[in-house]
Formats: C-alpha cells, sequence, structure tokens
C-alpha cells in the first residue's frame, strides 16, 4: 500500500497527524485517544498498515474501495 494512499484513509477516519519525528510521522485520534507512528517509506507493508489502524481504533481499509 502507498503510504500516501493510507495517510488520506487515516484522515478521512478524523485521524490527525501529531508531529513529525526523524524517521516517523506520529498520528493521533482525538475520539479514542490513540496515536501511533507510521515509517516515512513509499510503500507500506499490508500487515504494518493493518497494525496502524488498528493501533489508532479504526478498521482496516478494504481493498478494491
Amino acid at each position: 500500500m502507498k503510504r500516501k494512499k493510507l495517510l488520506q484513509y487515516l484522515h478521512s477516519q478524523n485521524c490527525e497527524q501529531l508531529r513529525e519525528g526523524k524517521r516517523h510521522s506520529w498520528w493521533y485520534n482525538p475520539i479514542l485517544n490513540k496515536r501511533t507512528a507510521i515509517p516515512r517509506h513509499t510503500e507500506i507493508n499490508e500487515i504494518l498498515a493493518k497494525k496502524i489502524c488498528k493501533d489508532l481504533g479504526v478498521l482496516p481499509e478494504q481493498k478494491g474501495k
């Protein structure tokens, strides 16, 4: 999955970027008060994308949508 697509999906789920670290971006879900780090790779593994969504408390993006 492309990083840009994942970030767009998280933004549509009311998540927002907290800050930029050296190697990761920190994202935050204000509704559930959860946060996680997202690496700055152009491609993000599907397993990691699911973990990021789980850490933020949102459903993983469905393929084909």
